[in-house]
């Protein structure tokens, strides 16, 4: 709670507020990561999807470049004359007329019953084969919110190991705090030890020289780099130029 313990701005960044509707910074990295292992999917996805699109295309001209039709046709006229008016001559024309015979035969076929008949997918059937990675994706950026169930749900089956954790946190913040403000003591003296820079010289002395260009030229805290307000306390040191605002003060 603030009124407990209020938090820094490099603290902020670390917990996770159920009531803010955005999604915070440790809650993006476990967003991050489930999104990267839907990548794998992904790839195999558009992978099935540009090899079926490959194959339907070598079919296509295999079936348009491939068609082959045969046409065979052939005729036989056998005609067996025999001349004259005798009586062998009527018996031959009796016995070998009847082998005169006319035969005519065209055929044609082709190899389309063996030519491939394929079938490409619509746009639909694209579309609800993407449909459950899509789900999936939305799903990794939703379930932030139900997670943040979790510690509600435990503080109200186990009320004393609830209490437990929130000593545990607020004694684990106050030796945070206090290293941070020790290491943020010794890089702030190491920054005043440093000479300034030509930019940094450049700046004071427009400053100096143009006081109306403080509002454009607004001075950072010197720890958390926030903006320069009416409530940042500079320091009493009048040859340091730092800046602080109300909280690092």
């Amino acid at each position: 709670k603030q009124t407990l313990l209020p938090l820094l701005r490099e603290e902020t960044s670390s917990f996770i507020f159920p009531c803010n509707p955005a999604v915070q910074r440790p809650e993006r990295q476990y967003m991050v990561l489930e999104l990267l292992r839907c990548i794998p999917l992904l790839l195999f996805l558009l992978f099935v999807c540009g090899l079926d699109h490959f194959l339907f295309s070598i079919l296509s001209i295999i079936q348009h470049h491939s068609f082959i039709e045969y046409s065979y046709q052939t005729s036989h006229h056998l005609s067996v004359n025999v001349m004259g008016t005798s009586l062998m001559a009527e018996l031959l024309r009796t016995t070998i007329g009847a082998l005169n015979t006319s035969y005519d035969a065209k055929m044609e076929t082709s190899n389309l019953a063996c030519l491939p008949r394929p079938t490409g997918m619509t746009r639909q059937q694209y579309l609800n084969t993407c449909l459950p990675l899509g789900a999936l994706a939305l799903l990794c950026l939703a379930q932030v919110y139900p997670f943040r169930l979790r510690r509600a749900i435990a503080a109200f089956y186990f009320p004393k190991r609830e209490k437990t954790r929130v000593l545990f946190l607020y004694n684990r913040l106050l030796r945070q705090r206090k290293n941070f403000l020790h290491l943020q003591r010794e890089r702030v003296a190491r920054q005043a030890r440093q000479p300034p820079g030509l930019g940094t010289l450049l700046l004071q002395w427009c400053r100096r020289r143009w006081p109306w260009l403080r509002r454009c030229l607004r001075r950072r805290c010197a720890l958390c780099g926030t903006r320069d307000t009416p409530r940042h306390q500079p320091c009493p040191n009048p040859d340091c130029g730092a800046s602080y605002c109300e909280s690092c003060w």
